[in-house]
């Protein structure tokens, strides 16, 4: 690699709809707001999402000709090698590559994952300096994470989401001797107390111990989230879309989640 690496912030979880391109566009979009220099890499060239939500917004500046920050951009596919340990090889080199270069003019890189167990997606998490594993707030999702003895409500073991960052953690400390920051993101909060909210939170406690990730609150259940994506927005554009006395409470809400994820990754770039 370069002398410079710039920090690599992943987005994972192998289940999808958790929203881990809505996250990658936040985040993008708040650190370039914040002045530094941001590029992007889809890893998910079948679904595209993140890639799509970024021509969507270059799509709303050229039509609304507004300025808006927009990061770099790269969509790195699936190797064409037959040979399968050749392919793993290939996405390997031509990621690493992507990275390194990516590096000379940027701050941050931050990656978006495919939502299902492919070579993408383990390499993906290999080089997370950050890797931001969003989760949605009930147990059908948190069984990514961990089996739970149903009439306990107690961890049995960690799944196989689990094992497979822990498996790229030692990837990434084989391949360059660094380290990777582990963030579960508890997404789409209910604002309502619940039984079910407290056991949950309860469990990705203990677990976070056992596996060893950092526990952050993350995006609310807010429809807006859902709907900027057509336009290619994220709530860090409200104030140059609408005008600041547009703004609701539920706005600067919503800014103040992402504020407060930008703020736990906590790198000096």
């Amino acid at each position: 690699m370069t002398s410079r690496r710039a920090h690599v912030i992943v987005t994972g979880n192998e289940k999808g709809g958790s929203g881990k391109s809505t996250t990658a566009m936040h985040l993008a979009v708040g650190l370039l707001r914040d002045g530094r220099r941001i590029a992007c890499i889809d890893l998910d060239a079948r679904q595209g999402t993140l890639t799509n939500y970024l021509s969507n917004r270059q799509r709303f500046i050229d039509e609304k000709a507004i300025d808006l920050p927009m990061p770099q951009f790269r969509i790195i596919e699936h190797s064409a090698e037959p040979n399968r340990d050749a392919a793993e090889i290939d996405d390997e080199t031509r990621l690493f590559e992507t990275i390194n270069e990516l590096s000379k003019d940027h701050d941050a890189i931050v990656i978006d994952t495919p939502g299902a167990d492919s070579s993408l997606t383990r390499l993906g998490h290999s080089f997370a300096d950050t890797l931001i594993t969003p989760l949605n707030d009930s147990f059908i999702d948190l069984d990514v994470l961990a089996r739970v003895d149903p009439v306990a409500l107690t961890i049995k073991n960690p799944s196989h989401y689990a094992e497979m960052v822990w498996q790229q953690k030692m990837r990434r400390a084989k391949r360059d001797g660094g380290s990777t920051d582990w963030i579960v993101m508890r997404n789409r909060l209910s604002h309502l107390d619940a039984r079910n909210k407290r056991e949950v939170e309860r469990l990705l406690s203990e677990l976070s111990v056992r596996v060893g990730f950092r526990q952050v609150a993350g995006f609310g259940e807010r429809v807006i989230y859902r709907e900027l994506f057509l336009a290619g927005l994220t709530m860090m554009d409200i104030i140059d879309v609408l005008g600041a006395d547009s703004l609701t409470m539920s706005h600067l809400s919503a800014r103040q989640e992402v504020r407060n994820l930008i703020d736990a990754i906590g790198f000096g770039c």
